[in-house]
């Protein structure tokens, strides 16, 4: 299992892309197999990758040499590691006409990539997020259209349709204790703590150092602790600097490093109605919760069941399922969360052609009317927008209404 390639959501995108664009740049954390999916879907493409520490072929000395040495169609792999390149490419690029499909382009850190990239290559490049294997990844249903596309599509219809599709058999508690990083899929269970080791030292003393200038990789190491404990809330970043002696200053520049570098994203706050109260904090989640888990010093699975975090973890586990899901559709739905004034609040709003989507998460198999409250408020609250039937994401066996406009759905659905 470890070497066996799992077909991506956003294949078919991509070569779409590649066929009209001179360049695409596919960006995403470590280890989410940029390189094994542009290596599988352009296998007659040259390929070359950058390192931090070696200037390879003298790329970032001579530029033009190299690229003379390497014609396209290319791969060019961690390309902020040889940011000399992108003006060459540039200069190349237009000398050829803008002909699609010369140079694909990856990176795992959105600061060198997209500020010398799309500056230098407007209107030249286009961009693709890849993630960690979204739960049709892993159940090898990257074929048909995915839940959120068929709910998205047809929100009144939605059930019927529902009823009649797969569910992934895999347990919930494993699922949310390895994360969706291809390598901790593959592995046994007993070497995942030690994978997850091995990244978040590579991540905290190489990456982010080169990412954003990280000084005291310990401290950071321990901001990234917290971070992770304090996924799936609204952050406060004056907070974070408190909480471990940092500066308000310092702790928002190490979060957008973590931002940077694809280990955090942030929803922001819905203000679709400004007469309205709405708290304008954005709500944060951990990338992938097998991180999270080994953070939290959760050694199994069945450990998960009984933390606290397993409530938090389920929602980030699942609104990354969606920005997965979301990422294969175009354009790309806009995400929010919503919180009252008065404390009502609903976990991810979906803004769809116009609609908002409701969801909200909650680790229930019997759901009632009452879990379904804050998506009841936030419709009160938004009388004159176009709001959708809302979506309970839960441990149910088959979808059902659990009111005349809430609709539960089982977590694992395809």
């Amino acid at each position: 299992m470890q070497g066996m390639y799992r077909p991506r959501l956003l294949s078919n995108r991509l070569v779409a892309l590649a066929a009209a664009f001179p360049a695409v740049v596919v960006g995403g954390a470590r280890q989410v197999g940029k390189t094994t999916l542009l290596r599988h879907l352009f296998p007659g493409h040259d390929y070359v990758v950058f390192d931090p520490s070696i200037d390879l072929e003298n790329a970032r000395r001579e530029p033009d040499l190299f690229l003379d040495n390497h014609p396209p169609p290319l791969i060019l792999d961690e390309i902020q590691y040889a940011p000399e390149l992108v003006s060459a490419l540039k200069r190349r690029i237009d000398r050829s006409g803008a002909r699609p499909g010369q140079y694909l382009l990856t990176g795992s850190q959105q600061w060198q990539v997209l500020r010398s990239v799309s500056e230098s290559l407007a209107g030249r490049a286009v961009f693709l997020d890849l993630h960690g294997f979204s739960l049709q990844e892993l159940g090898g249903a990257t074929a048909t259209p995915g839940w959120l596309a068929r709910w998205l599509g047809d929100p009144a219809g939605f059930l019927t349709g529902a009823r009649e599709a797969d569910r992934l058999a895999l347990p919930l508690l494993e699922w949310l204790w390895r994360g969706s990083l291809p390598a901790a899929a593959a592995l046994d269970a007993a070497l995942v703590p030690d994978f997850w080791s091995s990244y978040q030292r590579t991540y905290v003393e190489r990456d982010a150092r080169l990412a954003g200038n990280v000084d005291d990789w310990q401290d950071f190491g321990r901001f990234v602790r917290l971070m992770s404990a304090l996924t799936a809330q609204e952050i406060n970043a004056s907070q974070l600097g408190r909480e471990i002696g940092l500066t308000p200053q310092t702790a928002r520049r190490w979060l957008k490093i973590l931002e940077a570098t694809y280990q955090w994203r942030e929803l922001p706050a819905f203000s679709g109605n400004p007469v309205k109260r709405v708290a304008g904090r954005s709500k944060g989640h951990i990338a992938d919760s097998g991180l999270a888990c080994f953070y939290a010093g959760i050694a199994s699975p069945g450990a998960l069941g009984a933390h606290p975090a397993f409530g938090p973890l389920f929602e980030t586990a699942l609104v990354g399922e969606i920005v997965k899901q979301s990422g294969a559709l175009t354009p790309s739905p806009a995400l929010h969360h919503w919180r009252s004034a008065g404390g009502a609040e609903v976990d991810l709003l979906i803004e769809w052609n116009g609609v908002l989507h409701p969801v909200e998460f909650k680790l229930t198999a019997n759901p009632g009317r009452r879990q379904a409250s804050g998506i009841q408020a936030f419709r009160a609250a938004h009388p004159h927008r176009a709001v959708a039937p809302g979506l309970l994401v839960c441990a149910v066996e088959h979808p059902r209404r659990i009111s005349e406009d809430v609709l539960a759905m089982p977590w694992n659905l395809l």
